[in-house]
């Protein structure tokens, strides 16, 4: 049995706004919310002096690679990196070996995610094999709580298809996300399209093909009237349709991934696959796109796309090297180091707002409050450390940010009320 724990000397940063107070937990929830809570016997008692005590933060893009690529990560080892980087719950992404575009699968995953240092949940395919040829079985992972449903990695190209899905998800009650690339005019490339592709002589892929998808899929979801997520969007073009959308009072949602507001195209110049990424890094004019539309609303959440791959698959020739990066650990302090923003917008792009997205607002992201189930991070917005790629807790060591200075580190994560990273270090 979990005993009560109290956070001590923090200030609560949450929705509802900021307040002095300490946080009482007991058998899993919030019981108290107030001024110099004295701890009852035996309780645990974690110090939060100089800090911010936050609902625990939700990542809606995570890539877990199991079952299947086990040699990269698995879903411990990213959980375990998940609550260190102050996560709570992450949503692991389809594109396994096999996809999760089944009941079975949605079960395995979650099964092993059962026991891991934050909640696991998963991201259903749209198509069977993510192939985009016919749609998956929704109704049948809806039913196991799936509520996110994407062919992460690929997008659907067939529209008539697109449409079909989002009419199931309309009566389901599901949210579909579209990786937002039309595969023709991408075919072939390996980075941003531009100056530095063609200085460099690698193939490019243009930002109209982002683009492209962007503007289909809103067209689709005015005319089926249903939700429609966005995932790393990296281009302006595409963020100024978005916005026009939700002008226009459609239903879309639209995130953007750490790279694509720390790291333009230019770094690919060392021609270091470790800058490799699906959708590529974009030149500066792009970057700063993004970060005003994380600043203005256009972008509803910060999402890690987290995407661990083995040494030797990144040390391949950059055209031959698998997309990804890691980013669980670092989000967190790459928007508070980056974004000339106030923390309580960067908390609700890491927390709030992708719990919404992702139907998880029951349990996670809520308000620190009385009766809410205790899934906290404490972070010390002061701390100034070092990224060192070997003290990461994936499997992988694939980060771009090897050797960058950050501000900001997660000291405590509790989770269902239990500590599982107190003082930095993780507990399971």
């Amino acid at each position: 049995m979990v005993r009560d724990l109290v956070v001590r000397g923090g200030t609560v940063v949450d929705a509802t706004g900021t307040r002095r107070a300490d946080v009482l937990v007991r058998a899993g929830h919030i019981v108290a919310v107030a001024d110099d809570i004295d701890p009852p016997a035996r309780a645990e008692v974690l110090d939060a002096s100089g800090c911010t005590v936050a609902p625990g933060l939700v990542d809606l893009h995570a890539h877990l690679r199991q079952p299947g690529r086990e040699e990269a990560e698995t879903v411990d080892t990213g959980a375990r990196a998940a609550a260190l980087g102050g996560y709570t719950a992450v949503v692991a992404m389809p594109n396994t070996d096999p996809a999760i575009d089944c009941a079975a699968v949605v079960r395995e995953v979650l099964d092993l995610g059962s026991t891991a240092a934050c909640d696991v949940h998963v991201a259903g395919a749209i198509t069977v094999g993510r192939a985009g040829q016919r749609l998956a079985p929704l109704a049948e992972m809806a039913a196991l709580g799936v509520r996110l449903f994407t062919d992460d990695g690929a997008g659907v190209q067939d529209s008539r298809l697109m449409r079909r899905a989002l009419e199931y998800a309309s009566a389901l009650d599901i949210t579909l996300a579209q990786h937002c690339e039309d595969a023709a005019l991408a075919s072939g490339g390996h980075m941003h399209e531009g100056e530095w592709s063609s200085h460099l002589g690698i193939p490019g892929v243009p930002a109209e093909a982002e683009e492209l998808m962007v503007l289909r899929d809103i067209a689709l979801a005015r005319l089926t009237g249903t939700r429609m997520h966005f995932l790393h969007l990296s281009v302006a073009a595409a963020l100024d349709a978005v916005r026009a959308a939700k002008g226009a009072g459609l239903p879309v949602t639209a995130e953007a991934a750490p790279h694509h507001f720390t790291l333009d195209d230019s770094v690919v110049a060392s021609y270091d696959p470790v800058f490799k990424v699906n959708p590529p890094l974009r030149p500066t004019a792009d970057v700063e796109a993004v970060r005003v539309a994380l600043g203005d609303g256009t972008l509803d959440a910060i999402a890690t796309d987290h995407a661990p791959h083995t040494q030797e698959d990144k040390e391949a020739p950059f055209d031959e090297a698998p997309p990804g990066m890691l980013g669980l650990e670092t989000a967190l302090a790459l928007a508070l180091t980056e974004l000339s923003l106030p923390l309580e917008r960067v908390l609700a792009l890491l927390s709030w707002q992708p719990a919404r997205i992702a139907g998880l607002e029951a349990e996670h992201g809520g308000p620190v409050a009385e009766g809410r189930p205790a899934h906290l991070c404490v972070i010390d917005p002061a701390t100034v450390w070092v990224v060192e790629p070997e003290k990461l807790a994936s499997r992988s060591r694939n980060t771009p940010y090897g050797g960058r200075k950050l501000t900001g580190r997660v000291r405590h994560t509790v989770l269902g009320g239990e500590a599982v990273v107190i003082d930095g270090q993780a507990q399971r």
